[in-house]
């Protein structure tokens, strides 16, 4: 299955970002880094691309970023904020393309009652130590979480 996704991955994107540039000008992303109280670091495997990310997705017309942050932390791992998320950074995503940004947030205060079932869009979600995350990582994700809890002075661009 992950051999399928890694060979459909690159044509999925040119689809979904050539959508994107017909309809708007600019694409607008948020993902949070949600920590439990173990500083653990929840992720997500999605079905359509391979690799463990940050939770969060697109924000859509008419919708501010943090109304996009809760929705998709809701959607992606029925993850409730309880307090306020802080703004960690804007990065330039040009793995993507040109023109796609991601605000990111720092989430630590949340309610979860339980980790969802997979389904169609998320395959695997869970907590993990940051000394140990999972295989397949990726590497702005890595990036995200070492300037938030190791120090590491943000970039500007995604990587």
């Amino acid at each position: 299955m992950d051999r399928v996704r890694r060979k459909a991955e690159p044509l999925l994107r040119r689809i979904f970002h050539t959508y994107f540039l017909l309809v708007r000008g600019m694409t607008l992303g948020v993902r949070a880094v949600v920590l439990d109280a173990e500083n653990r670091v929840f992720l997500v495997k999605h079905s359509y691309v391979s690799g463990w990310y940050l939770p969060g997705g697109g924000v859509d017309f008419g919708e501010t970023m943090e109304q996009a942050l809760r929705r998709e932390l809701k959607e992606e791992g029925d993850i409730d904020l309880t307090g306020d998320a802080m703004l960690h950074g804007i990065y330039l995503n040009s793995h993507v393309s040109r023109r796609d940004h991601v605000a990111v947030y720092v989430v630590r205060q949340f309610s979860q009652d339980r980790l969802p079932a997979p389904n169609r869009e998320i395959v695997e979600c869970g907590f993990f130590a940051t000394t140990a995350l999972p295989e397949g990582t990726t590497p702005g994700t890595r990036l995200r979480i070492a300037e938030v809890l190791g120090g590491r002075p943000p970039i500007a661009t995604w990587r």
